[in-house]
C-alpha cells in the first residue's frame, strides 16, 4: 500500500467516523438544548442600523424563541473527542497505522485546532448573552467591538505565528506572471496585518446563520473544498482536519435542514470563520478565498449595503428607497 492510498484511506475514515460519532450524540445534544431552551427569549425587533426589522421579525419571530442555538457545539466538541482521541492511541499504542492515523501536528493543525476552539468559546459565550438577553448589542449578545477585538487579536497570534514560527512571509498569486503555476509574492512583516484582515472579514462573512439549511450547506462546500486542496497538496494531516469537519457537517445539516432542530449559533459560526481563514493561509489559497467562499462574500455584500444605505447612499447620492430595496433584493438572490 502507498502512502497516497494510506492517506485517502485516512482521510475517508476520519470524515465517516466523525460523521457517524456525532450523528450517534446528536439527539443528547438536541435534547439538551431544549431542555434548557437554548433560544432567545424574544425575536430580534430591530436592524444593527436601528431600524425595524419588519420583514425579519414577521418571517422569523416565532422560530427564533422556539428553535434553540448552539448547534455549532455539535461540530467542534466533535472534531475536539477524534483528534485528541487518535493522539491518546498513537501515544500508547505501538500499531504503525494507529500512529499514522493521528492528524495533530504543529505544521498543519495546531493552529485551525486553536482557532477552532477559541473562535467556538467566545462564540458560545456570546450565545448564552443573547439566550438571557443580556450585552450591549443591538440584537443582544457581547458588543460587536468585543467581538470585533476578539477576532483581530486570534487573527495577530495567527499571523505571528505564521511569520515567526513557520516562517511564512509570502502570498501565492494563482494564474498571472506564470500561467498556470501562478507566483509567490513577497510580503514580508505585512504578512501580519493580511492574516488580521482575512480573519476579520472571515468574521464579517458570518452572517449566514438562521436559515434552515444554509449555514451547514455553505460551510460543508467550503470545507470540502480545504480538503481536496490540502490533500492535493500533500498536507494529509491538514485534509484530515478539514474532512473531520466535513463530516461533522453532514451531520448538522442533517438536523438543520427544514424544519430545523436546532441553528449553529455564534459558537458555530465563529470558530468555523476562524478556521476558514487559518486553512485559506495553510493551504495558499487566501487569493482564491472569496470564490471558495463565494456565497459568505455575497451575504456580506448585502449585509454591508443595508447597514450603510441610510446614512451614507440616501443621504449622498439621494437614490429613492424604492431603488435601494430593489439592489437589496437582487443581492438577496444572489445568496440564496
Amino acid at each position: 500500500m502507498t502512502i497516497v492510498t494510506f492517506n485517502v484511506i485516512k482521510v475517508l475514515f476520519l470524515s465517516a467516523l466523525s460523521a457517524t460519532l456525532s450523528l450517534i450524540w446528536a439527539p443528547i445534544l438536541t435534547k439538551f438544548l431544549y431542555q434548557f431552551k437554548f433560544w432567545k427569549r424574544k425575536p430580534r425587533e430591530k436592524t444593527i442600523t436601528g431600524e425595524r426589522a419588519g420583514i425579519i421579525y414577521n418571517l422569523h419571530k416565532k422560530r427564533e424563541v422556539s428553535v434553540p442555538r448552539g448547534g455549532g457545539l455539535l461540530i467542534w466538541v466533535s472534531v475536539l473527542f477524534i483528534i485528541f482521541l487518535f493522539f491518546i492511541l498513537s501515544e500508547v499504542s505501538e500499531i504503525w497505522w494507529l500512529q499514522r492515523f493521528n492528524f495533530l501536528s504543529r505544521g498543519e493543525t495546531w493552529l485551525p485546532l486553536f482557532a477552532l476552539v477559541a473562535g467556538s468559546i467566545v462564540g458560545l459565550l456570546d450565545d448564552i448573552l443573547l439566550i438571557f438577553g443580556k450585552g450591549k448589542y443591538i440584537g443582544g449578545g457581547m458588543r460587536f467591538t468585543r467581538r470585533l477585538a476578539i477576532v483581530i487579536l486570534i487573527g495577530l497570534i495567527g499571523g505571528w505565528w505564521f511569520y515567526y514560527k513557520l516562517d511564512w512571509d509570502t502570498i501565492h498569486i494563482p494564474l498571472i506572471f506564470n500561467f498556470p503555476q501562478g507566483v509567490d509574492l513577497p510580503i514580508g512583516f505585512w504578512y501580519i496585518p493580511l492574516f488580521v484582515l482575512v480573519m476579520v472579514s472571515s468574521f464579517a462573512g458570518g452572517v449566514i446563520d438562521g436559515l434552515d439549511g444554509l449555514a451547514g450547506g455553505i460551510f460543508a462546500s467550503i470545507f470540502g473544498a480545504f480538503t481536496i486542496i490540502a490533500f492535493s497538496q500533500g498536507k494529509a494531516d491538514l485534509a484530515a482536519f478539514c474532512a473531520v469537519i466535513l463530516g461533522t457537517l453532514f451531520t448538522f445539516l442533517w438536523f438543520n435542514i427544514p424544519p430545523a432542530r436546532f441553528y449553529m449559533g455564534e459558537t458555530g459560526i465563529l470558530g468555523l470563520t476562524s478556521v476558514m481563514a487559518v486553512t485559506a493561509f495553510l493551504t495558499d489559497s487566501v487569493m482564491v478565498l472569496p470564490i471558495i467562499a463565494g456565497p459568505m462574500v455575497l451575504r456580506w455584500v448585502q449585509s454591508s449595503f443595508s447597514y450603510y444605505q441610510k446614512s451614507f447612499v440616501i443621504k449622498k447620492f439621494g437614490w429613492p428607497p424604492r431603488f435601494i430595496i430593489t439592489l437589496r433584493l437582487e443581492v438577496g438572490l444572489l445568496t440564496k
